[in-house]
């Protein structure tokens, strides 16, 4: 029973550094998020921080469809971003499923 716990506990070590790495990969990506058929381009970090944002100046002659594309380019980063998030943790828990509403620190 001894070497079973001491075996749980290297799994569990070897899966928290797993976890760090891979949250540290993800704070280095950034991605891009589209909208308007590529009028309004965000570029964001996996720390969910915008780095650039990039608007055709065809937008901005009309401010109510400026600011759709705007929050829908931003909810299409945040969006590629979770997936790779997803991905990333899964492959650094080898699968292991998380309790319901537990989430990673991310």
């Amino acid at each position: 029973m001894r070497g079973n716990i001491a075996q749980l506990m290297q799994q569990a070590q070897k899966m928290q550094e797993n976890v760090q790495r891979a949250q540290e990969e993800l704070a280095n990506i950034e991605t891009t998020g589209n909208s308007g058929g590529g009028m309004v381009n965000v570029t964001m970090t996996g720390r969910m921080e915008c780095r650039k944002v990039r608007i055709d100046p065809s937008v901005l002659a009309d401010p109510e469809m400026a600011e759709d594309l705007i929050a829908a380019a931003i909810n299409d980063a945040v969006n590629k971003i979770n997936v790779a998030s997803q991905e990333k943790m899964g492959a650094a828990t080898a699968g292991m499923q998380l309790p319901p509403g537990m989430k990673m620190p991310f």
